[in-house]
């Protein structure tokens, strides 16, 4: 066979397989419009296939690395070997068993996340969402079993606890209640990082303040050291409880286990959910001895939550940040990533402001529009969020290094500079 027919014969395959995964594609696009209520508004044209590290693979054969990591969840990238084994094995076991049992994995992620933490006690969700709702009702039940019911809740603008009707409820944003009416009653709203209009809001009513540490879907924003440091001595002078939402910020998110950490402080309640088990759905309330007592036997429960299989990969999830220091990575390549940004922010023009802590940044846009900027990173190979108008968001894997950093900022510079 001559270097001509081999060259024929390997650009009918290409155009071969560009067609079959350009039909994939108009099929599982038709099939979500016909079968899959509406959402999520408009998808980015990407069927994923397969991943692998940081990348994800479509089945157009074509590799993005994942900026975005499953919205803060893909914690260890794509098909970590010690996750998919731990998945695996316990698959092999028994994947759930009813919570009129012990169940080992369980009983085990729950005492390490009490010795990484402030807690005494702990219980397994299925989401960031549920996780709330918990936090929520072990707050109102520390009040009533106390005798004092005090069922008013502070939270912040422009905050995101959950889609759930409690959780929009304790959401700062309006759009996400409005349709939904009547909402929760006994939440509050207050300007973030200002901690007199905080005071202003609280009564003999309230119970609870809950917030969160880096403001995520409202633009990726962090708290004031010191408002959090007022917050939290506030609180403990007036017998409030504090709740701290990790579900973003958790698990190495943000250069340390729990984002509280890097703020001097020690929360009532914390939830975490996202990136605990690497992407099997998992949700979990931290409390300590005090806020604890507020579930007695029957207050509180779930089928699925604390299940074998999502527990054990929650522990592994956990080993591997230990045993492979990715702290550190998350440390060392965040501040790299974050001079780089700077840097393109000097040369392009185009960025007004880098915020965020660790593997969570927002870059807020000068001009032009963050969708957008996210279609031309799309078509470079690199997947991120856009939030609101002007902002794009990542959370990429903690595996993720330098080099593959510096290829993002790269592609970035280059679509800000309208560079093909």
């Amino acid at each position: 066979m001559t270097d001509l027919t081999n060259d024929i014969k390997e650009t009918k395959e290409i155009k071969d397989k560009s067609k079959d995964s350009q039909a994939k594609l108009e099929q599982i696009v038709a099939y979500d419009e016909q079968f899959y209520l509406p959402v999520f508004g408009k998808r980015v044209p990407l069927v994923v296939d397969h991943g692998r590290n940081v990348y994800l693979y479509g089945t157009d054969g074509k590799k993005y690395m994942d900026m975005i990591g499953g919205i803060a969840v893909n914690t260890l990238g794509h098909n970590n070997g010690r996750l998919t084994r731990a998945i695996a094995s316990q698959a092999r076991k028994v994947i759930h068993c009813c919570n009129y049992y012990y169940n080992e994995p369980q009983t085990l992620l729950a005492k390490k996340l009490v010795e990484k933490s402030f807690a005494d006690k702990v219980f397994f969700a299925n989401s960031g969402a549920e996780a709330n709702e918990g936090a929520i009702k072990l707050a109102r039940g520390y009040w009533y079993h106390k005798g004092t019911p005090k069922p008013k809740i502070i939270t912040a603008t422009m905050s995101f606890h959950g889609r759930t009707m409690a959780t929009i409820a304790a959401t700062g944003q309006e759009k996400f209640r409005a349709p939904f009416g009547p909402n929760v009653p006994g939440f509050d709203y207050v300007p973030y990082n200002d901690i007199n209009a905080l005071k202003a809001a609280c009564d003999s009513e309230t119970g609870a303040v809950m917030l969160e540490l880096i403001q995520g879907e409202s633009g990726v924003h962090p708290a004031d050291f010191d408002y959090v440091q007022a917050v939290r001595k506030f609180c403990t002078e007036n017998k409030i409880l504090l709740i701290i939402d990790e579900v973003q910020t958790g698990v190495g998110r943000t250069g340390t286990f729990f984002a509280y950490e890097q703020y001097g402080i020690q929360p009532d309640i914390l939830t975490l959910a996202k990136g605990l088990a690497g992407g099997v759905p998992i949700g979990a309330v931290l409390a300590n001895k005090m806020a604890s007592s507020g579930f007695v036997p029957g207050d509180h429960g779930s089928t699925f939550g604390g299940n074998p299989l999502a527990c054990a990969a929650g522990l592994a999830v956990i080993e591997e940040i230990e045993s492979k220091n990715l702290l550190a990575n998350v440390n060392n390549v965040s501040a790299y990533l974050q001079k780089k940004l700077a840097n393109v922010a000097k040369k392009t023009h185009k960025i007004a402001e880098v915020r965020g802590k660790g593997f969570l940044l927002g870059i807020e846009l000068d001009s032009g529009s963050s969708y957008d900027v996210k279609m031309k990173l799309f078509e470079k190979g690199f997947l991120v969020s856009s939030i609101g108008s002007n902002v794009i968001r990542i959370a990429p894997p903690l595996i993720l290094s330098r080099f593959q950093a510096i290829k993002f900022v790269s592609a970035l510079q280059d679509v800000l500079q309208g560079k093909e």
